[in-house]
């Protein structure tokens, strides 16, 4: 169960990975104004506001990423970035779900890998 739990954290790890890149290398790029619905003049206003959030996004890669690389050397601190990454990761999609019902598809796209990682992981500790 553990290891299908890696799998899904390292998943939703590169999915966020790819917001990164998308919110801070690539934000003005015609595809990427077309993916968020951002016309190229709001684009250039919010790039420091979308290169931040990219920031963040990369930052939940890396803690969850950490927690891959221990899990199986340190278990108790793998476990917990892994949870504190991909927890961090659902409770941004499940905000975005909530807060605007034009989002859904982006809040599943960033919510999917992280809800089965969080729930094998949990049922890893308790099946042991």
């Amino acid at each position: 169960m553990l290891i299908a739990a890696v799998v899904l954290a390292g998943l939703a790890a590169l999915v966020h990975v790819y917001i990164f890149v998308l919110e801070t290398l690539r934000w003005e790029a015609p595809r990427t104004r077309q993916i968020f619905g951002t016309s190229e003049q709001d684009a250039r206003i919010t790039r420091p506001l979308a290169a931040n959030q990219g920031v963040y996004n990369l930052m939940l890669a890396i803690v969850t990423a950490v927690g891959i690389a221990l899990v199986f050397a340190v278990p108790a601190a793998g476990i917990a970035l892994i949870l504190a990454g991909t927890g961090s990761m659902l409770g941004a999609a499940l905000y975005l779900a909530a807060s605007d019902r034009t989002k859904l598809r982006a809040a599943t796209t960033q919510g999917v890998f992280p809800l089965i990682a969080v729930v094998l992981t949990l049922v890893a500790l308790v099946v042991g």
